[in-house]
C-alpha cells in the first residue's frame, strides 16, 4: 500500500513563520506510511471574489486539486485579532463552493497554545464546510522563536509523532471501512495543556 498524501497549509506568509516551521517538522516526525507535500501559494490567490469562479484562477485551480488530492490535510494558521489570518480565511472562501473539504480528514495544529479563539473559529468553518476534523491528531504546542539562522527547534518531537500516528490510524480506519467517518470526538492533550 502507498503512503497517505498529507497536505500541510500555513495560514502565515511570513519566512520566518512559527506555523510554517511547525509544520515543516512534520515531515521529520511522520512515520513511513505518511508523506507531507506542502502547498506554498497561498500568497497567490486572489482576494475571494465570486464573479471570478465562473473562470477559476489557475492559483486557485492549484490549490482545490492539491486538497483533491490529498488523503489528509493539515492545517497550522496564526491568529491576529482574536481571528483567523486572513491568508487562511481567503484560501477557505476560495474552496468551499466546490466542496473539496467535504468529508476531507483536517488536522488543526497550533503553534501558540495562547491563539484558542482564532483556532475555535476555523474549527467551526470547517465544520461548516464539512471536513471531517480529526481531533485525535489535533496539537498544541509552544514553538520558540529562533535567532534568524537556525530553524526553530521542535519542543516535543514525541508528541508530534504521536500525533502523526493518530491521524495514520484514523486514515487506516477510512481505508479499510470505504464510507465511514474519522472520530470527531475531543481528545485533550495532556502533554500541552493551555495555560
Amino acid at each position: 500500500m502507498s503512503p497517505f498524501t498529507v497536505l500541510p497549509l500555513s495560514g502565515s506568509l511570513r519566512k520566518a513563520s512559527l506555523n510554517t516551521a511547525m509544520l515543516k517538522m512534520a515531515a521529520d516526525c511522520a512515520p513511513p506510511a505518511l508523506r507531507t507535500n506542502p502547498h506554498r501559494d497561498l500568497g497567490d490567490l486572489p482576494l475571494f471574489n465570486p464573479d471570478l469562479e465562473v473562470n477559476e484562477p489557475p492559483s486557485v485551480a492549484r490549490l482545490r486539486n492539491d486538497i483533491d488530492m490529498a488523503d489528509a490535510v493539515i492545517i497550522a494558521s496564526p491568529e491576529y485579532a482574536h481571528g483567523v489570518s486572513g491568508v487562511m480565511k481567503n484560501a477557505l472562501d476560495w474552496m468551499v463552493a466546490s466542496g473539496v473539504f467535504v468529508d476531507k480528514p483536517v488536522v488543526l495544529w497550533n503553534a501558540s497554545p495562547r491563539a484558542s479563539i482564532a483556532l475555535a473559529a476555523l474549527r467551526e468553518t470547517l465544520v461548516v464546510m464539512s471536513a471531517s476534523l480529526v481531533n485525535e491528531a489535533a496539537l498544541e504546542m509552544l514553538i520558540q522563536p529562533s535567532d534568524g539562522v537556525e530553524a526553530p527547534a521542535n519542543p516535543d518531537p514525541v508528541a508530534m509523532r504521536h500525533a502523526l500516528l493518530a491521524l495514520e490510524r484514523a486514515l487506516r480506519f477510512r481505508h479499510h471501512s470505504p464510507g465511514a467517518s474519522v472520530s470527531l470526538r475531543p481528545i485533550p492533550s495532556p502533554q500541552h495543556p493551555r495555560p
